[in-house]
């Protein structure tokens, strides 16, 4: 399936064409949207997640989509084993790639995403869902997030439960992406992801999902973040830092702006030296 318009999906033009590829689930009954977004290069990790999200089909109703380029063959093939409907990737970066992964949505009230070397612990997914259902005001739910490293070790946990919600708009994002369920009405209404940004862009959602509802959490882990030198975050903690700052410093009242300076240097460093530590037990 390909994604010419990300968000032109009212009266359904392009889900009359969807290829659904996979016999393990029928759609029509699905609760979950999980996006799963892949350049198809880590083929061992890449069948890790898929079986993780094959092992949620036990507890939740669930729609799976996974972004690839065309010439993904091998990780195209092994998705469609899975149950899931493959859509091509845009090649105009990852929020392009998510938003489009977005436009399969068919009656699914709520979106999780997941990389293609993370994972979701047992019952993740329902605990999540759980929330939501009894929560009708509550826009976002997450859990705690394990940090593992290559072999599947566990090095630390996030789990910082209101306090991360607290912390949002102007301390370090302990929102795990990966861990994280939210309402597609409310995710559809602030336009998706925004397509300019590479790393904060589940941060500047986030910000923006603040108006819609509230958020709620727990502190049991529901998805494990796989900690690697070439993680794209990871590789990059500068650079993601800088963007998480300016997405922050623009959701911020004008008369702050000025300061947040103040903040985000400090809050940088403790980010990096916390970085440093995981990746030395990595």
């Amino acid at each position: 399936m390909s994604c010419s318009n990300p968000w032109d999906h009212k009266g359904d033009p392009q889900n009359s064409h969807r290829k659904v590829r996979g016999h393990r689930h029928t759609m029509t009954s699905s609760e979950i949207l999980v996006v799963l977004p892949t350049l198809g290069d880590r083929i061992e990790s890449l069948r890790e997640t898929l079986e993780a999200v094959e092992q949620q089909r036990g507890d939740v109703a669930l729609t799976l989509v996974v972004v690839a380029p065309v010439g993904a063959v091998e990780a195209r093939d092994m998705a469609a084993t899975f149950g899931a409907v493959i859509v091509d990737d845009p090649k105009t970066g990852i929020s392009a790639a998510i938003n489009c992964g977005l436009t399969v949505r068919d009656g699914e009230r709520y979106y999780a995403w997941i990389g293609d070397d993370d994972l979701f612990r047992p019952g993740g997914l329902l605990r999540l869902q759980r929330l939501l259902d009894q929560n009708a005001s509550a826009v976002l739910a997450f859990g705690g997030c394990e940090y593992i490293d290559p072999t599947g070790k566990k090095l630390a946990t996030s789990n910082a439960g209101a306090l991360a919600t607290f912390l949002l708009a102007w301390g370090p994002d302990l929102i795990p992406h990966p861990g994280t369920m939210i309402r597609l009405d409310a995710l559809e209404a602030i336009g998706g992801f925004d397509v300019t940004l590479k790393y904060a862009m589940d941060l500047d959602a986030f910000l923006k999902l603040r108006s819609h509802g509230k958020f709620i959490s727990t502190r049991v882990p529901v998805s494990a973040f796989r900690w690697h030198p070439d993680s794209l975050t990871v590789a990059n903690r500068l650079n993601s830092s800088l963007e998480s700052e300016a997405v922050k410093r623009r959701h911020l009242p004008a008369r702050l702006r000025p300061l947040s300076p103040l903040w985000n240097y400090p809050i940088r460093w403790a980010s990096a030296f916390a970085a440093r530590r995981v990746s030395a037990q990595a």
